[in-house]
């Protein structure tokens, strides 16, 4: 089943530190997932200024329970980066 996850970051004082703080070891974790066809593609949110606020991915996970486990271990949601999910199933046109 395929997802479009919308994760956003907190919005305290902090939250830009500890997303750079824990960067690397998310974009680590991401790439497991990729290299094993799950996460399809993503990228950084970004405010009007430039500044990375969220994420954005399109995923390809059996089912929403794999998605969500994926989620609860990524870096990124461990070290309190992602504060709050909007998932959407969906259909990747070819696939």
């Amino acid at each position: 089943m395929q997802f479009l996850v919308i994760a956003r970051d907190g919005t305290d004082a902090d939250a830009l530190a500890r997303r750079m703080a824990t960067r690397e070891a998310h974009l680590a974790n991401v790439q497991t997932y990729k290299d094993a066809g799950q996460i399809l593609v993503g990228g950084p949110l970004l405010s009007a200024e430039g500044t990375m606020n969220g994420s954005a991915l399109i995923t390809n996970f059996p089912d929403r329970a794999a998605l969500d486990a994926y989620l609860n271990a990524d870096p990124y949601t461990v070290n309190g980066v992602w504060k709050s999910f909007e998932i959407t199933e969906m259909k990747i046109a070819g696939l």
